[in-house]
């Protein structure tokens, strides 16, 4: 770092010596730094620099900062010579890092080139590039993204300008891009920077990375800087600072036109292929030219002849035939040029064209149902690039075919993603619900989608479904038919199986019924046996319905020749609707509670008739909750709620129905008031502190029936309660306080209901600040005003008193909080003469945080004479 600001300081003072007889010798136009990574702490860094051929200024090396505290001379190893004066230069580095973190590279030189509109001075200003680099082993290796679009180019006043970087990352990283600003001395932004004048706007596409500057208002050089950052898993992992200097010209011409070409999505092993056509007016020659890293792919690359020139009208083919290697998640990029050659002024056109390429669909998804499991089987992608699948279930056909370039398996279709398998080669997953098995009367319906390193997703595959094999009953009713503590009934009807195959099940059948008090199915106890095959129903009794909900997991049995009986099928699981009630002011809260394996698409909620005793439905929901409102706090309100559903197939009877248990409340206000807002003001002439407050049922509540004052000396000790005032419509409070008028108040609010708000409105007030001192004191002996002392106090403890001559010896001192300074000299015992006298006095007050020290300090006129100065209150 000492060697580059010797550097940078001689370079400085060279520049100044000469400035004179060479006003042109700054050259710097534009650049960028770019790096490789070429083992795991390796990197190959590239700075490439714009500079000005006509300048005497020349840069066979140049200093990179790397990060790590390295600071080396960098030679040149390539110069290319480009139109209009500018010249490109190439300096490359390898470097080895010492470990995983960030590094900041950068590159100073002085200076700008002169004369750039929007950097004041830019010929004094440094030139700077930066460029982040992060090593991180979890996310492998990474290189920047490389600029394939010089950062030099032309614009004409009053035309909008469009210029992309065509940056083109060979990870397939995520790119996004934004305005920065120019970067100056220690790399850091320069200070008097500024966006060039528009008639509209200058913004940056974040997603394309188009500059767009609606318009160029005055001609001229401009320099501005975009920020490219690099995204991996939605991790930032790097980005680029790049310079670009924008030439603004006037010209009469107008530039040629390139016809709109859409965006393509192509499946991998497929060709994409279209033609590219400019025109520009008769007289003039257009020249044809395009750039992409589709061009530098190591297998089959890109084709598009180039660079093409004709007049009025000029087109070229582009053609690529993609593989599986190239699927990434995100697009590849390709801009199209079209230059004419005005004598004037040449203008350019461009046209971005993004091509995403999409792994294909998994093929011959096939399903294999047992009782309880489906296997998923499908064939391995032909891409040997995949990493894995993703399963997607719904227990509903929905037909799905993907529009062009939708990928995977959209949100909108109610899919779940039920499961990830690793590997190419793995092909099939048995689905049993993570366990607990899948639920009988449903159509179970699959999609398979591949996935890719970088997150790309493949087309989902086609849609299949399946139903599970027969063998168990559908459980439709487990009601309550009646809510008690002794005598609770319950209802339950099931159907037997679908298609049953009694020749390869014979009879004779029972069905095995086991109960559980809750609804989750902890503790099954002995069954309950209803025999017979057709017989569906069976009847819960002596239950406490009131209090308890209950499931039921039910299966069909039959009996072999030796007695044993069989389950045919796993066994199916319903509970009982459980209402619950959630009291509060003048309303109560239903919730709906189940474990049911059919949907329920809508909630009626009745509530029984106090004068009728009947039950009258008072609302409906597709959510097992509903709030009944206004209702009268005290009164007890009953209820009870029915349920309306369905299985997923079209030969199970619905809709099934079921009702809760009956269940009463009452509403009680258990809602507190919001906080009283509180202002505090000391009455330092009363010594009281008064407390107003505002009154909640004016704004927040109905029924506050008092306030509750709380109290502390300080914000750091527990509040006590000191006061409380009946009546809502008294909000004042006196405080007379003992030692100190610094506190800190709550005021709280109770409504009828004993609720009473929340302490959150603490208001603190310090103390006043009551020790002053006069300006005069006339020690003659009258027996009036002899003594210098301070007027009338509170709250002191003590204080520390100095009282200087005017040539600064200390005549007088004290701890004294009352002073009571005679006039004389405290060493001599001799009075002093007439004069000014100076004090200082540091007093100790009671403060909101406790004892704290107050300085105070100022003259003091002393007069003998008779008649002396009254002094100043």
């Amino acid at each position: 770092m000492f060697n580059k600001q010797i550097f940078r300081y001689l370079t400085l003072l060279s520049i100044l010596f000469f400035s004179y007889n060479f006003s042109f010798a700054t050259h710097n136009r534009a650049g960028e730094i770019t790096y490789e990574q070429l083992s795991d702490y390796t990197y190959r860094i590239t700075l490439i620099t714009y500079t000005y051929t006509l300048a005497p200024a020349d840069r066979p090396e140049l200093d990179i900062s790397l990060g790590d505290g390295s600071i080396v001379t960098v030679p040149r190893i390539e110069e290319t010579y480009l139109p209009d004066n500018y010249k490109r230069n190439k300096y490359v580095v390898i470097h080895t890092y010492p470990g995983a973190g960030t590094y900041v590279i950068t590159m100073e030189d002085p200076n700008r080139n002169e004369g750039v509109l929007n950097i004041p001075n830019s010929v004094n200003i440094m030139f700077a590039v930066k460029t982040i680099l992060q090593i991180n082993p979890y996310l492998g290796q990474n290189n920047t993204p490389v600029m394939l679009n010089p950062p030099i180019d032309k614009a004409a006043k009053g035309l909008i300008f469009v210029h992309n970087p065509n940056a083109y990352d060979p990870d397939g990283d995520s790119l996004s891009y934004k305005l920065a600003v120019c970067l100056g001395d220690n790399a850091a932004p320069i200070a008097t920077y500024q966006l060039p004048q528009a008639s509209n706007e200058i913004k940056v596409d974040p997603i394309s990375g188009d500059f767009i500057w609606d318009s160029p208002q005055i001609i001229g050089i401009y320099n501005v800087a975009m920020e490219i950052e690099e995204w991996r898993q939605g991790v930032k992992i790097g980005s680029i600072i790049r310079d670009i200097q924008i030439e603004v010209v006037e010209t009469d011409n107008n530039p040629p036109i390139i016809g709109h070409i859409d965006d393509y999505c192509i499946t991998a092993n497929d060709n994409v292929s279209f033609t590219v056509t400019a025109t520009d007016v008769p007289t003039e020659q257009i020249t044809l030219t395009s750039t992409s890293g589709l061009y530098t792919l190591e297998n089959n690359p890109a084709i598009f002849p180039q660079p093409t020139t004709a007049y009025e009208t000029v087109s070229s083919n582009f053609s690529w035939d993609c593989l599986c290697e190239h699927v990434r998640e995100q697009p590849y990029l390709v801009i199209f040029k079209a230059l004419d050659d005005n004598p004037d002024q040449s203008l350019v056109d461009y046209q971005n064209v993004n091509i995403q390429v999409v792994g294909p669909a998994p093929q011959n998804v096939n399903l294999v149902s047992t009782n309880f499991t489906i296997l998923v089987q499908w064939d391995p992608s032909i891409c040997t690039e995949v990493e894995g699948y993703h399963i997607y279930r719904k227990n509903h056909k929905s037909n799905f075919v993907p529009d062009n370039c939708e990928l995977g398996v959209p949100d909108y279709l109610g899919f779940e993603l039920i499961a990830s398998v690793n590997g190419r080669d793995t092909h099939e997953y048995v689905d049993n619900d993570n366990g607990d098995g899948l639920q009988h009367g449903y159509e179970y319906c699959y999609m398979v989608v591949a996935y890719y390193s970088d997150g790309a997703l493949s087309y989902a595959s086609s849609e299949v479904c399946e139903e599970l094999t027969a063998g168990v009953p559908f459980i439709l009713q487990t009601t309550v038919a009646n809510t008690g503590t002794t005598d609770g009934v319950i209802h339950l009807e099931w159907m037997k199986p679908i298609d049953f195959d009694e020749i390869a099940n014979p009879g004779p059948y029972r069905y095995s019924i086991y109960p559980s008090n809750d609804l989750v199915g902890s503790s099954f106890t002995d069954p309950y046996y209803v025999y017979g095959i057709d017989n569906t129903s069976y009847d819960d009794i002596n239950y406490n319905t009131k209090e308890l909900p209950r499931i039921y997991q039910m299966g069909l049995f039959n009996q072999d020749i030796n007695g044993d009986w069989n389950i045919i099928g796993a066994p199916e699981e319903a509970s009982t609707l459980f209402l619950s009630l959630f009291p509060s002011d003048n309303e109560i809260t239903l919730n709906v509670e189940k474990n049911v394996p059919w949907e329920n698409y809508q909630y009626v909620f009745y509530r029984k008739d106090n004068t009728t005793e009947l039950f009258d439905s008072i609302g409906y929901a597709d959510i097992p909750t509903y709030i009944d409102k206004n209702l009268i706090n005290g009164v007890e309100y009953c209820y009870k709620v029915k349920s309306v559903g369905k299985y997923g197939l079209d030969v199970i009877p619905s809709p099934i129905i079921n009702f809760s248990q009956e269940v009463c409340g009452i509403p009680i206000d258990i809602i507190p008031s919001c906080s009283p807002v509180l202002s505090v003001t000391n009455n330092c002439d009363s010594i009281r502190n008064e407390l107003i407050w505002t009154n909640p049922n004016n704004s927040c509540s109905n029924d506050v029936v008092k306030y509750n004052i709380y109290y502390a000396k300080s914000p750091n000790i527990d509040m006590e309660l000191i006061k409380t005032i009946e009546g809502a419509n008294d909000t004042t409070f006196i405080h007379y306080t003992e030692t100190t008028l610094a506190a800190c108040y709550v005021v709280t609010a109770v409504d009828s209901f004993n609720n009473e708000s929340a302490k959150t409105n603490k208001v603190c007030a310090d103390n006043c600040e009551y020790y002053k001192l006069p300006n005069t004191f006339t020690p003659n002996g009258d027996g009036i005003n002899d003594l210098f002392k301070p007027f009338p106090y509170q709250f002191v403890e003590k204080v520390e008193t100095k009282i200087y001559s005017r040539w600064g010896a200390v005549i007088y001192q004290t701890d004294n909080p009352d002073i009571n300074w005679d006039g004389n000299n405290m060493h001599t015992n001799q009075p002093v003469p007439n004069g000014v006298y100076y004090y200082v006095c540091d007093v100790w007050e009671y403060r909101l945080y406790g004892l704290e020290a107050r300085n105070i300090s100022g003259f003091i006129h002393l007069f003998r004479n008779e008649g002396g100065v009254k002094t100043d209150k």
